[in-house]
Order: structure tokens, then C-alpha cells, then sequence
């Protein structure tokens, strides 16, 4: 609807920036995906991405458009991180399935920094990926959360229970990661200010 409003417009906006997700990029304990990366036709989830991004797609070049994929978003007061707070606060968490699987994340400060700079810098269009320059795996994820809280993180949460909680589709999110670089993002001149996965928890957590 918004895409047809902008083409329809008799004054349309400057730039559209549509926020999609890392689930276009098959899950992989190995491949490295960037913004030229293919993807987006394996399962549910990257189906739905490559839809979503084909419908807020533009003709023409009278308005600059973005996309950001974004990781997962660590930020206060809700999010993936409100899930996890209680366990590994009760000195429960641990990592999820095998936490082999990559875990690509960014700070809520950082994404919003990201979408502003694909506003404001004119020369900023195309796909950039909202994830953090560090990559990690969920069992180093589990581990810098414990850090951060001070507590243990050493309880695994085995796969089954993660599929039968979560359903077959959404635990593949959990169970399975990506490898995501965000190449373009940084060299558009984005400066993240949470690079690094402890510090950005140590503010989450605070």
C-alpha cells in the first residue's frame, strides 16, 4: 500500500527505506553472506523476505530507495533479549541446539543509526545489511550474556525443546544462523557505535 501511495504521489518522498530481514541468506555453519549475496527462495522465511521486498519495490529512479535487512535486535525493554533475561539471570541460560549455528545481531541504538543515515546520505541506496561488524556464534552469544550479567551461562536448551516451544518454522531461526558482513553499510561511512557484542550487552543489560 505504501509503495502504491509513493507511485501514485504527486510530490513523492525523497528516499524509501524498507527494513526486512537476514532470514533472505540460507542458514549456514560455514558460508559468509554479504549485501550481493544470493538468497531469498529456500524456506518460509526467506520467501517471505524476498515478497516483502519485491512489493516495496519502485519503478523508476524519482525516489532513492534502501533496504536494510536487519539481525537480531538487542535493545531495553523488550525484543529477542526480553526472553532470555530470566533464565540466564536464574543462572540457566546457556546456548540453544548445538550454538555452533552463527547468531547475526545488532544493537537497537545501531539500527536506528543505520536507518537515519540511509535517510539523510543521498548517496546511500540498495541493499545494506543491519547486523553488527562482529559476527558471533549463539554459543559465544550465551556466553557474553552471562558476562554481562554476571552469571553462568553453561545450560544448553536442547533443539527439541526449542521445536516444540517455538514450532518447526520459527525454531529453524533459532536452531540456524547466518554469517552476515554489513560490507556495504560500513562502506556507505556508517560508524557503529556498538561494534562489538559485550559492550553492546553490557548497555542492554544495564
Amino acid at each position: 500500500m505504501l509503495a502504491k501511495a509513493i507511485m501514485k504521489a504527486p510530490q513523492p518522498p525523497q528516499a524509501w527505506v524498507l527494513v526486512t530481514g537476514v532470514a533472505y541468506y540460507q542458514p549456514s555453519l560455514t558460508a559468509e553472506y554479504d549485501e550481493d549475496s544470493p538468497g531469498g527462495d529456500f524456506d518460509f522465511f526467506s520467501n517471505l523476505v524476498t515478497k516483502w521486498e519485491t512489493a516495496a519495490r519502485l519503478p523508476g529512479e524519482s525516489t532513492r530507495q534502501v533496504v536494510v535487512r536487519s539481525g537480531v535486535v538487542l535493545g531495553r525493554g523488550g525484543g529477542a533479549i526480553s526472553h532470555m533475561l530470566l533464565p540466564f539471570r536464574l543462572g540457566l541460560g546457556g546456548p540453544i541446539g548445538s550454538g555452533h549455528q552463527f547468531f547475526p545481531w545488532i544493537h537497537i541504538g545501531d539500527l536506528a543509526g543505520i536507518l537515519t543515515h540511509a535517510l539523510e546520505a543521498n548517496h546511500v541506496q540498495g541493499v545494506l545489511n543491519g547486523v553488527a561488524p562482529a559476527s558471533a556464534t549463539n554459543a559465544e552469544f550465551a556466553q557474553a550474556l552471562g558476562t554481562a550479567l554476571g552469571r553462568p551461562a553453561l545450560i544448553p536448551l536442547p533443539s527439541t525443546v526449542v521445536q516444540a516451544v517455538f514450532g518447526r518454522e520459527r525454531a529453524i531461526m533459532l536452531l540456524e544462523g547466518q554469517k552476515v558482513i554489513p560490507r556495504r553499510t560500513l562502506a556507505t561511512g556508517y560508524q557503529y557505535a556498538f561494534p562489538e557484542l559485550g559492550p553492546a550487552l553490557k548497555e542492554v543489560v544495564s
